[in-house]
């Protein structure tokens, strides 16, 4: 259940201006019943102002109404206004980063090509006139573009960005790509492991026999590694 934006403050002035139970105003604020009698007592270890909730839309007098004439009612607070959501328009881009759209409009036109112009009008809040322009070259302007990752100029995240792309490849049948660089050092740093592993092993029977271990004959992995 919702409750008041300032429940103490709403607390003390429902303790001094109506009738309701301490039950229903414990409940309506989210608070225990001792804080109440608390507040009530003059007690609470912070003096508080009164906070109406009438006056900041949380309550009416009806409801009040009802609540005095039944200790068993529960009060209802009333629903605060639909949060507004953005609209499917244009990206909102503030006026010092719109000179940058035309290098971000580039970046993606050449390195993801699969992505339709309607995806990059949403992605980065522009024309579709002006990413034409840019993809012909046609472009007042075309000689100054540089073309540059839109998400380090700030024109939109890696998130909507990558989605984006997803989208697009899953829409032209790609298939998205795999990064494979970190392969190759997987494999060296198990091999790695697995000579340490076995060192340690050698170690260990070596100190039971009173030995000294001979060191582990080096790998290509390990040589190279270094």
């Amino acid at each position: 259940m919702a409750q008041p934006l300032m429940p103490h403050a709403t607390a003390s002035w429902l303790v001094d201006n109506t009738s309701l139970s301490f039950e229903q105003i414990a409940e309506f604020c989210g608070l225990h019943i001792l804080e109440i009698q608390a507040i009530a007592d003059d007690t609470a270890a912070t003096k508080l102002t009164g906070r109406d909730p009438i006056r900041a839309h949380e309550l009416t007098q009806a409801e009040i109404d009802k609540g005095q004439a039944n200790p068993d009612y529960r009060l209802q607070i009333l629903k605060g206004p639909e949060q507004v959501r953005r609209t499917k328009g244009p990206r909102y881009t503030p006026v010092s980063k719109r000179s940058d759209k035309p290098d971000g409009i580039a970046w993606v036109i050449r390195n993801h090509p699969e992505i339709s112009d309607g995806a990059i009008s949403n992605l980065i809040g522009t024309t579709r006139t002006t990413i034409a322009a840019i993809r012909d070259r046609s472009h007042w302007n075309i000689a100054n573009i540089t073309p540059k990752d839109p998400v380090t100029l700030g024109l939109t995240t890696q998130r909507e960005l990558d989605a984006a792309v997803s989208k697009a490849a899953k829409a032209a049948g790609l298939e998205a790509p795999v990064d494979t660089r970190l392969e190759g050092d997987r494999e060296a740093l198990i091999t790695e492991l697995r000579a340490q592993r076995d060192q340690l092993s050698r170690d260990a029977e070596a100190a039971e026999h009173g030995e000294t271990a001979k060191p582990a004959e080096p790998t290509a992995e390990t040589l190279f590694k270094r």
